[in-house]
């Protein structure tokens, strides 16, 4: 199922970068089990205490989004690039409140992957299974208001963390398309 949502050489938009900082996520799927996520630690400037996936800027120095993926991993988890099956990416995501312009790479990890937070950016690593991800009740619509308006968002149920902002906008992305609707 997870090789078959995508496709080799299947195409994925990339958005005009402009003036936003150019980023890249890992979307790590374990077969069986669940995609593998992040909380940032409370002492991190950007997005303190988020849930996330292992990620960051695209340095000068990284080739390709995927390489800058692979490399923020492994700083991030502990997660060997040599243990990843890349599948493909999906559309590019823009956070224009943060001036983000992400890149998810979606990638296979083997079962039983043991990941090991950098404690300087990382407070946990955790799954989110795929028996939340598949179903179809989730995830839940929010509406807040900001001083910008009234923004909906995305809400994952989980019963230790909030998932929410652009992460949950990526897994939501990944469901629709694991679950054949996108």
């Amino acid at each position: 199922m997870l090789r078959a949502a995508f496709p080799l050489g299947s195409a994925y938009k990339v958005l005009q970068q402009g003036q936003l900082r150019a980023a890249a996520v890992l979307v790590a799927l374990e077969p069986g089990r669940g995609v593998w996520l992040t909380r940032r630690s409370a002492r991190m400037a950007a997005h303190p205490g988020q849930v996330s996936f292992p990620g960051g800027k695209i340095e000068p120095y990284d080739a390709t989004p995927e390489a800058a993926a692979l490399r923020e991993a492994q700083e991030e988890v502990g997660l060997d690039p040599a243990q990843v099956e890349i599948l493909g990416r999906m559309d590019d995501y823009v956070m224009t409140v943060t001036q983000f312009h992400i890149s998810p790479v979606v990638a296979l990890v083997p079962e039983k992957v043991a990941l090991l937070p950098a404690t300087a950016e990382v407070e946990e690593v955790f799954l989110l299974p795929f028996s939340v991800l598949l179903n179809p009740q989730y995830p839940v619509r929010r509406r807040a208001i900001r001083q910008m308006g009234v923004r909906e968002f995305w809400v994952w149920p989980h019963e230790d963390h909030v998932i929410w902002g652009a992460t949950a906008e990526i897994l939501w992305r990944l469901a629709q398309r694991l679950r054949g609707v996108g």
